[in-house]
């Protein structure tokens, strides 16, 4: 599996546990504090690269020290990090993560060189020569940006997927109308995939999102696990009980265990069960890098773990 992961790569800074700011000039003892490279792109790169694909990232970032740590974190993993652009004039996008001890998640995000992205920066040969192309958050660069960037994809016989970046609440149809022609795979959340198509119920949202061009729709739902529709109907694939020490990068981790499994010729809900499993293992520590695991490792924590169902 030869794979270009484009669009959001973020730095993140993850602080746990954390229950509460301190006041005023307060301060408080922690357990961990990490950095980690993340984003729909960067994420999701991380762990098509522990899941043995070759993986090279597309985007932009700052010629700032976030921006080099940022490469050197990618570039650990061994991701082929040549494609993303260097601005001067842009910071590179970071959060803050004050982790719950429930594994909760809110954040402080800096957008930065993310949404600077176009047309001028794409790798189009790159996309021409590999076998997928997941692009992650399109909402940032644009519907009519993203739908061109997926439509040389699919000319070239590069299969294409997409995750979403903004909640629900700040999703429209509009965003992503031009763009479902051309994706194969669309991996939304559950939120993102009521709050875009503006239904109530995620069946109708679903057939919305298909109805409007989109191949199979795999969405996430958190301890829930996915639901997985495609032309052959739709299948529930339950979540793995673990202990969730982190929710940061377990939809980016299911979304390179899908592919993953995907490209290795599964049913889109066998390869869902792989997404979940790399879910899993991302979850049980403190950022979207946690955990020494390769395919072999997904597959068997996926035959011996029970489910949440």
């Amino acid at each position: 599996m030869k794979v270009v992961t484009m669009g959001v790569h973020v730095l993140d800074v993850l602080v746990r546990p954390v229950e509460a700011i301190p006041e005023g000039q307060g301060a408080t003892l922690v357990e961990d504090i990490r950095m980690t490279a993340a984003g729909t792109a960067g994420g999701t790169a991380l762990t098509l690269a522990k899941l043995g694909a070759s993986v090279r990232s597309a985007g932009a970032i700052g010629t700032d020290p976030t921006g080099d740590l940022l490469v050197q974190l990618l570039q650990r993993a061994g991701i082929d990090t040549g494609s993303l652009v260097r601005r001067t004039d842009t910071s590179t996008s970071a959060s803050v993560l004050p982790i719950r001890p429930n594994g909760d998640r809110p954040s402080l995000h800096l957008l930065g060189a993310n949404i600077t992205y176009g047309l001028d920066d794409v790798p189009w040969d790159a996309i021409a020569e590999a076998t997928y192309l997941h692009l992650g958050g399109p909402e940032l660069i644009g519907a009519d940006v993203a739908a061109r960037i997926l439509a040389y994809a699919g000319e070239h016989d590069t299969v294409t997927s997409v995750d979403l970046l903004a909640p629900g609440e700040l999703g429209s149809f509009d965003q992503l109308e031009a763009v479902l022609p051309h994706v194969d795979h669309l991996l939304p959340n559950e939120d993102q995939a009521l709050g875009f198509t503006g239904e109530r119920d995620l069946a109708a949202a679903v057939e919305k999102l298909r109805g409007a061009g989109a191949g199979v729709v795999a969405v996430t739902r958190g301890g829930e696990g996915a639901l997985v529709v495609s032309a052959e109907g739709s299948a529930t694939v339950p979540a793995f009980a673990v202990d969730v020490v982190d929710s940061t990068g377990c939809g980016d981790a299911f979304s390179a265990g899908y592919l993953r499994g995907v490209a290795l010729g599964r049913a889109p809900a066998d390869a869902a069960v792989l997404g979940c499993a790399a879910a899993a293992l991302v979850a049980q520590g403190l950022g979207s890098d946690h955990g020494d695991f390769d395919l072999a490792a997904a597959d068997e924590f996926a035959v011996s773990r029970k489910t949440r169902a």
